[in-house]
């Protein structure tokens, strides 16, 4: 049997009054969604362990099979096994977005934390003038794509900078960035780079980056065979490193697909191209799309809805053809909320849709949304246990 999550980052939210009292999944046009959800198994899943952040990397472990509190060590790590980097065990490896500030004070905002989406050709030559000015410290910066980059620090787990509590700055914007940058000022040898780069950032009119902010710093990742826990080989395809690198990290195939960015027009077809090809020769395929959550980001209703929208229609509709008459499960969920009124994640639990091709149910619900996977009564108290649910007879 094959078995493809289907996995759409930050899609659910919260009722919205701009749309009569609806979530952004509710006001979509879903048909393909909708004629599944009679047909299958719906419910809720908390993906973020109580006490952990409600991040992407939390809840894409553990929707992965994977539990956060044992194997999580921050954001950075995820991503620095995507770019297959070669790590010393107390290493320190930092998440480091390209963002906008208002200023590097006590007064400043953060305005943007992708500088409006800054293009990883404008990006690359910003990322490698740093690295130059970086030179002679502990501090190694490392070119990922568009605003999402990393900060290797050799030696820094052994450091004060390991507990440094930093923001992730999608969580705040349009907020004063003072206690973070109280936090950054405990460790000198960080603060000097952090000014440094805002000197130089804000003089470059090639983009709209004003600063670095290093976050989500950690250890690096180590995981458990994802074929030696499941018994399956699995293959994930996304635009992000974050994604990437739990699949790497845990044996994974790592499907490249030209032309994905993790926006709204990202290469839909690509993706779903790559995962059916997989699935000749493979058992599982995690397919994650991006771009629901960054409109969730940007604060914009209408453009989340239409990204929604082209989840159904570009990834699950053309999945859900491809398999008619195998004997497959499919199963659309999403990592967590990203609510538009609160332009960031949040911890509620998230529903999920499971059909089995062979043996389709007759008991679900009209249509999948929030309100209704939550109506079934089904609840996974954590994330870990959706993949071996799926696998097993419960679904």
């Amino acid at each position: 049997m094959k078995t493809v999550f289907l996995v759409a980052d930050g899609m659910a939210g919260w009722p919205l009054d701009a749309l009569g009292g609806r979530t952004t999944l509710q006001a979509a046009s879903t048909p393909t969604l909708d004629s599944l959800a009679p047909r299958s198994r719906c419910g809720l899943c908390r993906t973020v362990p109580e006490g952990m952040p409600p991040g992407s990397d939390v809840a894409n472990m553990s929707l992965l099979g994977y539990d956060p509190r044992t194997h999580h060590t921050g954001r950075g790590p995820i991503e620095a096994a995507a770019q297959g980097l070669v790590l010393d065990p107390d290493d320190l490896v930092w998440r480091m977005n390209l963002v906008n500030l208002t200023e590097l004070s006590d007064a400043g905002v953060m305005r943007d934390y992708s500088s409006g989406h800054i293009a990883t050709a404008v990006a690359a030559p910003l990322v490698a003038r740093l690295a130059e000015m970086a030179r002679g410290t502990t501090l190694q910066p490392v070119q990922g794509i568009q605003y999402r980059h990393l900060l290797v620090q050799r030696g820094g787990a052994l450091t004060d900078a390991a507990g440094l509590n930093i923001r992730p700055p999608h969580d705040i914007l349009d907020q004063p960035v003072a206690q973070d940058l109280a936090a950054f000022a405990t460790f000198p040898e960080l603060e000097a780079f952090l000014k440094a780069a805002h000197e130089f950032l804000r003089s470059e009119p090639t983009s709209q980056a004003t600063s670095v902010w290093p976050w989500g710093q950690g250890r690096p990742l180590i995981l458990p065979s994802f074929a030696d826990r499941f018994g399956l080989r699995g293959a994930v395809v996304s635009a992000v490193d974050l994604v990437k690198g739990l699949g790497r990290a845990a044996g994974m195939d790592v499907l490249e697909v030209e032309g994905v960015n993790g926006l709204i027009d990202t290469n839909y077809e690509g993706k779903v191209r790559a995962a059916l090809e997989f699935l000749e020769r493979g058992d599982f395929v995690y397919l994650h799309v991006e771009a629901p959550d960054e409109c969730g980001h940007m604060g914009d209703a209408k453009l989340k809805k239409r990204a929604i929208e082209l989840f159904d229609e570009r990834i699950v509709a053309p999945v859900l053809a491809a398999l008619k008459g195998e004997d497959a499960t499919i199963v659309v969920t999403c990592d967590h909320f990203t609510p538009v009124v609160r332009r960031t994640h949040t911890e509620d639990p998230v529903p999920f849709l499971v059909f089995r091709t062979r043996a389709p149910r007759s008991d679900g619900p009209a249509v999948f949304d929030e309100r209704t996977a939550g109506a079934s009564g089904l609840f996974l108290p954590q994330g870990l246990d959706l993949l071996p649910f799926c696998l097993g007879t419960g679904a």
